[in-house]
């Protein structure tokens, strides 16, 4: 059994958003990852897939999410199953804190194997299959 104490909890960045990593295999689990994600108001994430499902739960706020080519509107005590290889794209006017659960190592990779224009350093270069940091 492994206990992360809050202060222990990761903290990682992004243009976007805080993700806080409570627990991960580098942060006490075996396959797991368990993170909340604080998105700003007026913010939009990156077109993007992940290779392993996730769930997200949202605890306040609202967002739009584009999940292969359908709009999801999510509010307060939703929950989204976002499966793997699917195409993604969330979109926050309020701005919104969810938590999320995945299993690890999971990675981030562009659907079309091309970089998005003004994509930020974190970000997943051409075909490259990247392991976020909240995750790892």
């Amino acid at each position: 059994m492994s206990v992360i104490r809050r202060s222990d909890a990761r903290r990682s960045e992004t243009p976007n958003a805080e993700m806080t990593t409570f627990a991960s295999p580098t942060q006490g689990s075996a396959t797991l990852a368990m993170w909340q994600v604080d998105m700003r108001a007026g913010t939009q994430g990156p077109l993007h897939a992940m290779d392993a499902e996730q769930i997200w739960t949202f605890l306040d706020g609202s967002a739009a999410v584009e999940l292969a080519g359908e709009k999801h509107e999510l509010a307060t005590g939703d929950t989204l199953v976002l499966p793997a290889d699917t195409a993604r794209r969330i979109t926050t006017a309020e701005g919104f804190t969810a938590v999320v659960a995945s299993t690890s190592p999971s990675r981030a990779y562009n659907p079309d194997a091309i970089t998005p224009e003004g994509a930020c350093a974190l970000a997943p270069r051409d075909a490259e299959r990247l392991l976020p940091a909240w995750i790892a």
